[in-house]
This record gives C-alpha cells, sequence and structure tokens, in this order.
C-alpha cells in the first residue's frame, strides 16, 4: 500500500469521526463547554506528560522523536509559538474562567469513568505498540483542526475555527477569550502534520500499512467515547 493510499484511508476514518461524534458534529451548551473544559485540562497534562512520551521513547527516529516532545512541551510546560509562553492547559483554564468557573473547581475536577477508560484504552495503544501506532494515537483527534473534514463549515476552517466563530454567539465571549481555540487551529495543524508526514515516511517502508491505518481508526473510536462522555455530562448538568 502506498503512502498517499495509507493516507487517504486515514482521511476517511478522520472524516467519519468528525460527522459522528457528537462534541465535533453537534454544538455546544454551557453544560458542555464546562465540562470540556474540566477534562479536557486533565486529559491535556495527561496525554503530554505521560502517554504521548512513551511514544517518543519508542521512537527511533531522532528528528521525529525531538518533534514529539517539542510538541509535548507546548502543552504542558510552555508554548512560545502560538500561545504566549503558557501551557494548553493553563489556556484552557483561562478558557473555564471566562466561562463562569471557579479556578480550584476547574483543578479539583475528577475524570470521568469514560475519562478513565480512555486513559487505560491510550496506555495500551501508544505503551505497548510499534512506534509508528503511536504517532497515530499521538496525532490523529489533532487532525480535526485541519480544513477538509466533516460538514459545513467545519470543512472548511477546521473544528477549532468553528468554535471560534460560534462560541461568542452561544456564550457571549470575545475573540481574545478565546486564545484556547485560535492556539489549537494552529498548533494542531503542526502537531497533526507530523505524525501524517511521519506514516507517510515510516509505514510503507516497515510494511505498517494496515496497522497503522487500523490505529487510526481504533484510537478516535477511543476519541469518540471520551468526548461523547463529556457530552452527555454536560447535558446532564445542563439540565
Amino acid at each position: 500500500m502506498k503512502s498517499d493510499i495509507i493516507l487517504r484511508k486515514m482521511d476517511e476514518i478522520v472524516d467519519r469521526y468528525c460527522k459522528e461524534c457528537k462534541l465535533t458534529a453537534q454544538d455546544f451548551n454551557l453544560g458542555r463547554a464546562r465540562t470540556f473544559v474540566k477534562q479536557h485540562r486533565m486529559n491535556t497534562r495527561q496525554r503530554n506528560s505521560v502517554l504521548k512520551l512513551r511514544v517518543a521513547t519508542n521512537c527511533p527516529d531522532w528528528e521525529t522523536k525531538l518533534h514529539i516532545i517539542e510538541a509535548c512541551t507546548q502543552e504542558i510546560i510552555a508554548d512560545n509559538e502560538f500561545a504566549h509562553g503558557k501551557p494548553h492547559w493553563q489556556v484552557i483554564e483561562e478558557l473555564g474562567v471566562h466561562l463562569g468557573l471557579k479556578l480550584e473547581d476547574i483543578r479539583a475536577t475528577k475524570p470521568l469513568p469514560t475519562t478513565q477508560i480512555a486513559w487505560a484504552a491510550w496506555a495500551g495503544l501508544m505503551s505497548n505498540t510499534h512506534w509508528l501506532e503511536g504517532i497515530v494515537a499521538n496525532t490523529c483527534a489533532e487532525r480535526a483542526n485541519v480544513p477538509g473534514y466533516g460538514n459545513g463549515l467545519m470543512r472548511e476552517v477546521g473544528w477549532s475555527g468553528v468554535q471560534r466563530q460560534r462560541w461568542p454567539k452561544l456564550f457571549g465571549l470575545k475573540d481574545e477569550q478565546l486564545e484556547f481555540f485560535s492556539v489549537h487551529q494552529e498548533a494542531d495543524v503542526a502537531h497533526s502534520n507530523l505524525g501524517w508526514t511521519s506514516v507517510a515516511r515510516f509505514a510503507e517502508e516497515n510494511k505498517m500499512e494496515e496497522a497503522v491505518v487500523h490505529a487510526c481508526d481504533v484510537n478516535l473510536r477511543v476519541w469518540e467515547m471520551y468526548f461523547n462522555g463529556i457530552a452527555d455530562e454536560g447535558d446532564r448538568v445542563n439540565g
């Protein structure tokens, strides 16, 4: 299977995910938005301080390894390229405060059962697999922020671009209060391009064509469970 066919198959899987996942295919209410902040702050820290670094450990290509570590430092230490020196989890906290949450409540949040199951699934998918499958797990959901997937406006501007346009109308936020989405509109393109480029470069060479396509499908089904759990809990607390 040639690299262009591999990437086409992975793109088709990302497109399905964008059209079916509740938080990509449906709109937010205030409960969903606040639950997203609380859960995704934790998830950002867990994935980038533990799970993605395991992929970097397994990666034999030095340049790719450093790119993975660089992306992780932007998420959990400091992003001088996209977020004015703040880590991405802090940018999520600030978004939650703009939504009326107290900082101490955001930080005291416990993971939902679906979040806990997602972490357990990713631990297997990113720790005990070939590093190319781990690269796919690192970046497949970030791919949703690249235009070209899903329906309507999302296909034009990506998922974060959609939220930047809708959240001012939904929640009365100003564009400068939506830094999280502007950061990820740019950073996730760069991060996901790393994964897609690495797959295109190494999958055929390592005879991993079917494995990386399968990894994309399985990981996005885990992401769908994770985000659907946030949507369901958000609807519950929203009343």
